[in-house]
């Protein structure tokens, strides 16, 4: 069984994954286009939830919240699934591979066979397609990959059923309904507006109030903790930024992107202004992540390099806001 199904390579897993699902049933919409319409960019700061024992941090909503949103705000629907017995999750998939359905499913990262080792690290909220299955193997399109690969039918289980954090259960998803006709202007307006809300949330947890609580945090860990522990804490957060879906700088660089295509669809030419101005943010949170990396490293053994961080990350939370109000009043 192999499906006909087109293989695009993105910087994004889910994005990657709804985009070309989408594709697959004749809607065709780039990988910003979905992220910005499902509102991807976020920022949420949950320090008594530790992980990898370090506060939670996290540049993204929750997994499959940027297909959901921008599936409903396009009026497709989507069939979610999930199996509390790896049998059953095999049957279910290997049936929609019967009906030529290509199917997204959510696994952990540790133990994909084709994943480099430096790549590899406890996550389990990572998407890939599955298109097909040849000679006892899954064919897998993973859309971080520039190629597609496959994995034995126990690799897949086992990457379907890792455990920790955000278990998959099997997760497995599907369009199940594609409208012939889409509102792309109200969907835009709609995942803007949202994304706007939620980084200008009142409450301290998410948006630019959580990157001030966590910046202001810095300068008191090292005090209160020591440089050991703050630097294992400032190397989760650019962890989560970096190497976790992108989530700093490039999804600011996504956002971005979208902006451009928004500008063009809108006939909005603000938003081309601002897809810039997120751009530039976006390489100003690169330049943060190498500089928290150099003290990571013992590279940087400045007595107030714990304060300049600080500075650094609260300059951004203000860009960010001014940026947020401006995309807010220009929609």
């Amino acid at each position: 069984m192999k499906l006909n199904f087109e293989h695009h390579q993105t910087a994004h897993c889910e994005n990657g994954v709804a985009s070309n699902l989408l594709l697959n049933k004749g809607l065709k919409l780039s990988e910003p286009m979905i992220f910005g319409i499902g509102s991807g960019l976020f920022f949420v700061y949950l320090p008594f939830l530790k992980v990898n024992f370090a506060p939670g941090f996290s540049y993204r909503p929750m997994p499959g919240a940027i297909f959901s949103k921008a599936a409903k705000r396009l009026g497709i629907k989507i069939k979610r699934e999930k199996f509390s017995n790896p049998k059953d999750a095999q049957k279910a998939l290997e049936r929609n591979l019967e009906q030529n359905i290509p199917t997204g499913l959510q696994v952990g990262v540790f133990n994909l066979t084709y994943f480099p080792e430096e790549y590899k690290f406890h996550f389990n909220a990572h998407n890939l397609v599955v298109y097909g299955k040849e000679n006892g193997q899954f064919l897998i399109s993973d859309p971080v990959m520039d190629y597609v690969t496959s994995l034995s039918e126990a690799e897949l289980e086992k990457v379907r059923y890792a455990k920790g954090a955000l278990p998959p259960k099997g997760h497995m998803y599907y369009p199940v309904y594609v409208p012939e006709n889409i509102n792309l202007e109200e969907a835009i307006k709609k995942g803007i507006r949202d994304t706007c809300k939620n980084m200008l949330a009142p409450v301290p947890l998410i948006g630019v109030k959580a990157m001030r609580w966590v910046a202001k945090s810095i300068p008191k860990w090292a005090e209160k903790k020591g440089t050991k522990v703050t630097n294992h804490y400032l190397g989760q957060l650019i962890r989560m930024q970096e190497e976790i879906g992108t989530g700093g700088g490039g999804f600011r660089f996504i956002y971005g992107a979208f902006l451009q295509e928004a500008a063009v669809i809108l006939k909005n030419d603000e938003l081309k202004e601002l897809s810039k101005e997120i751009t530039a943010i976006g390489d100003l949170w690169r330049d943060f992540a190498v500089d928290i990396a150099r003290v990571y490293k013992n590279r940087n053994s400045k007595s107030n390099i714990y304060n300049e961080l600080s500075k650094t990350m609260l300059h951004i939370a203000d860009l960010e806001e001014a940026f947020y109000k401006k995309l807010r009043k220009a929609i």
